[in-house]
């Protein structure tokens, strides 16, 4: 199994490498089989296609696979957290100008709305980070 240094930073995942991302932090480990038949049971993309991306993305680092059996078993290697935080990092630097409070401004403002119960954990958090609730 082809283990991958913490310290180095992971490739940024592909749409499609996401997907099969998802499968992994939602499951665990999978084989090819089980991640195509999850994403793919209707036929849409074959297996083969599942299989190579699967295979890039050990080669990147992104997952691991344990070949000691007859069906290898992938693991995702770069957690969903990380993951979101990245893609958060990204995306407040180049479309809010490195301003969250932009990014909240404009995500709260827009369609669909808020449910009252995003909207209580929204003031519970903000709570938290102005001092206003110890936890």
């Amino acid at each position: 199994m082809r283990v991958t240094d913490p310290t180095t930073k992971a490739p940024r995942p592909t749409e499609a490498e996401l997907d099969i991302l998802r499968v992994l932090w939602d499951k665990g480990t999978c084989t090819v089989r089980e991640v195509h038949d999850r994403l793919h049971s209707d036929g849409s993309v074959g297996y083969t296609t599942v299989l190579k991306l699967m295979q890039i993305m050990h080669g990147k680092g992104l997952v691991v696979r344990d070949d000691t059996q007859r069906a290898h078993v992938y693991r995702a290697t770069v957690s969903r957290q990380r993951t979101q935080k990245r893609f958060l990092s990204e995306m407040v630097t180049r479309l809010f100008n490195g301003s969250p409070s932009q990014l909240v401004l404009h995500a709260l403002g827009e369609t669909p709305r808020a449910s009252k119960a995003e909207l209580k954990q929204i003031r519970e958090l903000l709570d938290r980070i102005d001092g206003g609730e110890k936890s």
